[in-house]
């Protein structure tokens, strides 16, 4: 079971705050962000406290659309992607791996399929870079 943490509504996460609690995983969180501000500079990101989970979200958006979302765990981070069945043929044709392909393809909403990384090293960085394109290439 994951640690849901930064359940405290009234304390905003900063990157003083969250580096401590994802330890060693701070790395890819930066490469992450240097990638989108390297990039992507019309990117906002935006924290916020949802009610439905009890505890703060990092959102990222183009204009109105979400692009990704990150919940921090103890210990580490995960980036969450919502796309639609538009995505199938970008997923397809990628070079993701085949367990990120198998999620997407597995997974069944009524609008949106989810991938969603649990950061553990440099390869997932380059996943959540690849998943970031392709959302942003998604009408």
């Amino acid at each position: 079971m994951e640690n849901i943490v930064l359940t405290d509504r009234f304390t905003t996460p900063t990157d003083e705050l969250i580096f401590p609690i994802i330890g060693d995983k701070k790395i890819l969180w930066q490469k992450i962000i240097s990638y989108l501000h390297d990039n992507h500079t019309d990117i906002a990101e935006v924290w916020r406290f949802y009610d439905d989970g009890k505890c703060w979200l990092f959102r990222t958006l183009k204009k109105k659309k979400t692009i990704f979302w990150v919940g921090i765990l103890d210990g580490t981070f995960r980036v969450s992607f919502y796309l639609s069945d538009k995505a199938v043929p970008l997923i397809a044709q990628s070079d993701l791996p085949e367990k990120v392909k198998n999620e997407y393809a597995n997974t069944k909403g009524n609008k949106f399929r989810s991938i969603t990384i649990k950061m553990t090293d440099a390869e997932d960085v380059e996943n959540v870079i690849k998943l970031i394109e392709i959302k942003l290439k998604l009408k």
